[in-house]
Parts: structure tokens; C-alpha cells; sequence
């Protein structure tokens, strides 16, 4: 009786000195894999971040979404503290497949497998550090992370062409109205004070882009299901009209002799302003967010789930 009674406490003193060996080693080493993956991906950041500041017509919203993700988590985190802080081996799961991409892309250099491999290496790690049960909570900032990836032309490049015909047919429509003559020939607008080319960058896409990533984030944070859907469903309509405005409003400044306007800060100026249209449109529609029960919280939790030269536009 005396060994038997004994022998438990030592087999618990073991379990607990195993425990606290693990729990000891475990920050250490995911710190350490956390570290290795910022040095992996840095290039990949550099990369993104050249993207994101290349112009205005070109995924300028991507630098706003990574510390609009960081708020999203940290408020989603915080509303939940009580949640149990678990980390879950199933985050290698999602860390191998990103580091083969890593290193497929290595010999590629393309940097956009390698950006892909870091939007599966985050949640990877979120599995790792906070467990399964924190990384549902912040499902939705992270899937958000998509929208700061720049879409390679060969995917867009249709869907501009179609944007850039729409918006010259539109302007040739339009035109008249304000007494002036315009000849539609492709995406050129001949008139008599000179030619404008409707080009990629006035084709809307970049609006069109950042409006449904804004619709994505009012969406989250609207009162209703009818709200989120009515959001969604408005963001394409409004970022395609804001660009109207803004080409129609060009377009008229050749038309009455002023397309020296479009050398000057004016021209960049009015692409920000297709933003300044849209942006508000969108959080109107989407209504304000529903009041939170807790006083440090501002944001609702979803539930799981010859003429004269031509202008280059």
C-alpha cells in the first residue's frame, strides 16, 4: 500500500515537469519559426508594397488592408478574450503547401506564388499561436488579406478591355448633351478640340477593385443581412459610375480647350476622387453598425461563418 501510494504522486510530479518542459520550449520555438518566416517573405513584402505605391491607378487600397486586418483581429481578439489560447499542430497543414509555393516560386520569380504562400502561412500560424478556436474568430480578417494581392494582367486584362469599351460608349453617348461632337472610333473619342484614349487606367478596374474590398469590410460590419447583400451587390454599379464622372469630367476639359489640365496634378487628382465618390456611396448603403452591448467594443461580431496630339488617358 505505502509503494502504491507513493508511486502517484511521482507519476504526477513527471506529467507536470513533461508539461512545463513543453509549455517552456513551445513560445521559444514558434517565435523562432515566426522569425523565420518574416526573413522568407520579406522580399515578398518589398514586392507588394512597390505594387501597392506604383501608381494610383494600380492596387493603391493594398497598403490599407494589412493594418485593417491587424485592427479587425486585435478588436475580434479582445472582444473574446476568454477564449482558450491552444495553439494547434494543424497550422503545418497550412505551412508546408506555403512553403512549397515559397519555394517553387524561388525559381520562378514571379513573387506573386510566394505573396499566395503568405496569405496560407498567416492563418498557419495563427493555428499555431492562438489555436483553433481564436483562429475562427478572426477567419474573416484573414481571408480579407486577399484583397491586397495585386491581380496579374493576364486575368484582367478581358475585363478591362470590356470597361474601356463601356466607358467610351458611354462618353460618346453622353457627349452630346453637353453640345458637344464626338466621333467613336474603338476606345477614341475624336473631337474637335482633340483625341482621348480611353486606356487601362480609365477603364474603372482599379475602382472597381478597391470599392469591392470596401464593400467586403462595410458588409462585415452592417446591421442586417439585407444590408450586406444590398453592399455587395451595389459596390460594381457605383464603382463604375464614380468612374463615369471622372472620365466624363476629363473628356469635357479636352473638349473646351483645356487638355493641358491633363499634364498637371489634376489628372492623378481625379483618380483619388473616383474613391471620394464611391467610398461614401458604399458606407451609406450600408448603413451604420448595429450598437455593441460592450462599452469597449465599436465593431459587431459576425457569427461563424491632326488634329491636336492625342491624350493618353
Amino acid at each position: 500500500m505505502g509503494l502504491t501510494i507513493d508511486a502517484l504522486p511521482a507519476s504526477d510530479a513527471a506529467i507536470d515537469r513533461s508539461s512545463t518542459f513543453e509549455e517552456r520550449w513551445r513560445r521559444p520555438l514558434l517565435l523562432l519559426i515566426g522569425i523565420e518566416l518574416v526573413v522568407l517573405f520579406g522580399p515578398t513584402v518589398a514586392w507588394l508594397v512597390d505594387r501597392w505605391t506604383m501608381s494610383v491607378w494600380q492596387n493603391a487600397h493594398g497598403m490599407f488592408v494589412p493594418p485593417l486586418v491587424a485592427w479587425l483581429a486585435w478588436h475580434e481578439l479582445r472582444s473574446q478574450s476568454a477564449l482558450p489560447r491552444q495553439g494547434s499542430g494543424w497550422g503545418f497543414a497550412l505551412l508546408a503547401p506555403a512553403l512549397a509555393l515559397h519555394a517553387i516560386d524561388a525559381g520562378m520569380h514571379t513573387q506573386l506564388l510566394s505573396a499566395l504562400a503568405m496569405l496560407l502561412a498567416i492563418p498557419g500560424m495563427a493555428l499555431l499561436l492562438l489555436g483553433v478556436a481564436r483562429t475562427r474568430l478572426i477567419a474573416f480578417p484573414l481571408a480579407f488579406l486577399a484583397f491586397a494581392m495585386p491581380i496579374p494582367l493576364a486575368f484582367t486584362e478581358s475585363l478591362q478591355l470590356v470597361l474601356r469599351h463601356f466607358v467610351a460608349s458611354t462618353i460618346a453617348a453622353l457627349l452630346p448633351v453637353f453640345g458637344v461632337g464626338v466621333f467613336l472610333e474603338g476606345t477614341a473619342l475624336h473631337m474637335t478640340n482633340g483625341i482621348v484614349q480611353i486606356a487601362d487606367a480609365c477603364s474603372g478596374f482599379s475602382t472597381l477593385y478597391a470599392s469591392l474590398t470596401v464593400a467586403c469590410i462595410v458588409a462585415y460590419t452592417a446591421p442586417s443581412a439585407r444590408r450586406r447583400a444590398l453592399v455587395l451587390v451595389a459596390a460594381a454599379p457605383v464603382a463604375v459610375a464614380a468612374n463615369l464622372v471622372r472620365v466624363i469630367a476629363l473628356t469635357l476639359m479636352v473638349a473646351w480647350g483645356e487638355a493641358w489640365l491633363l499634364d498637371t496634378f489634376v489628372h492623378p487628382l481625379s483618380g483619388m476622387m473616383t474613391f471620394a465618390l464611391a467610398l461614401p456611396l458604399l458606407f451609406w448603403i450600408g448603413g451604420s453598425a448595429k450598437p455593441s452591448t460592450d462599452p469597449d467594443s465599436a465593431l459587431p461580431t459576425m457569427k461563424p461563418g491632326s488634329a491636336t496630339p492625342a491624350v493618353q488617358r
